[in-house]
C-alpha cells in the first residue's frame, strides 16, 4: 500500500526546506518499511477540500507568504476539522495559529504581520530576535505528541523565520486544546499541537533539515506512524 501525503506551499527549488522534506519522508519511510509518494499542491491551485480527500497526511511547508494564504488556511482547516494527520512547519506553524484563532476561537481578524502589518490581531508577530539560519535547543512538554517522537529529550533544531505567536495572544491561544509542546531556552513557544486529533502538531523549527545531513527527522517519523 501506497501512502500519499500532500506538501501545501510553493515549490521553490533554493529553498533548502523544500530540498529536505522529501529525503525526509523517504527517509522516514523507509524506517517504517513503507511505500509513501509525496505531492506537491501548491496553494493557487487549492480551491475545494475535495482536492484533498486522496492524502492520508497533510504537510504544510515552509516558505511563506504563499501564493494563496486562504488556499493555505483552508487545508489546514480541513486536516483539523476532518482529523487528517497534520505537520506543520515554520510558515505551515504560523498560519496553523491564523486558522484555528480564525475558525475555532472566531476570531475573524486574526492575521500574519507579514503580510498585514496594520491588522489588529497579528497573531504571528515580528520575532524578538530572528531565527534565521539559527540553531537552538528545544525542549517538549511530557505526555506530548512532540515529546513522544523525540523519547522525552531535548532536541537542537534549525530555524530560518522572522515570525512566530505574538505574546500578546498566546495566552488565550493555548488556553483550550491548542496547547504549546515545545519551548525554546528562552521559555518562547516553538512548537504546539491540537488535543483530541490523531495528529496535529506544527513546528516553528524545520525538523526537515536534519535529513540534509543523512538523519531521519523523528517528527517526521511520527507523522508518517499515524498516517499509516
Amino acid at each position: 500500500m501506497q501512502l500519499k501525503i500532500g506538501l501545501i506551499g510553493d515549490f521553490n527549488p533554493e529553498v533548502a526546506a523544500h530540498q529536505a522534506i522529501p529525503v525526509a519522508l523517504e527517509l522516514a519511510a523507509q524506517a517504517l518499511d513503507i511505500e509513501i509518494k509525496s505531492v506537491w499542491l501548491p496553494t493557487a491551485d487549492i480551491t475545494h477540500t475535495a482536492q484533498l480527500q486522496q492524502f492520508a497526511g497533510l504537510w504544510c511547508v515552509p516558505g511563506s507568504p504563499y501564493q494563496n494564504m486562504e488556499s493555505a488556511l483552508l487545508a489546514i482547516r480541513y486536516a483539523r476539522e476532518q482529523h487528517i494527520p497534520f505537520l506543520g512547519t515554520c510558515g505551515g506553524f504560523q498560519h496553523a495559529v491564523i486558522e484555528y484563532a480564525r475558525n475555532a476561537l472566531g476570531w475573524a481578524d486574526a492575521d500574519h504581520a507579514e503580510t498585514a502589518p496594520n491588522a489588529k490581531r497579528t497573531v504571528i508577530a515580528p520575532l524578538e530576535c530572528s531565527l534565521v539560519e539559527v540553531n537552538a535547543n528545544v525542549c517538549f512538554i511530557a505526555g506530548s505528541k512532540l515529546a513522544q517522537a523525540y523519547q522525552g529529550l531535548p532536541s537542537t533544531e534549525g530555524y530560518r523565520c522572522r515570525y512566530g505567536l505574538n505574546p500578546e495572544f498566546q495566552a488565550a491561544l493555548t488556553a483550550g486544546p491548542l496547547r504549546a509542546t515545545a519551548i525554546d531556552e528562552a521559555g518562547d513557544i516553538r512548537g504546539i499541537e491540537l488535543d483530541n486529533h490523531p495528529f496535529f502538531v506544527a513546528t516553528l523549527f524545520q525538523p526537515e533539515r536534519k535529513a540534509l545531513t543523512g538523519l531521519c527527522p523523528p517528527l517526521v517519523k511520527a507523522f508518517l506512524t499515524v498516517c499509516k
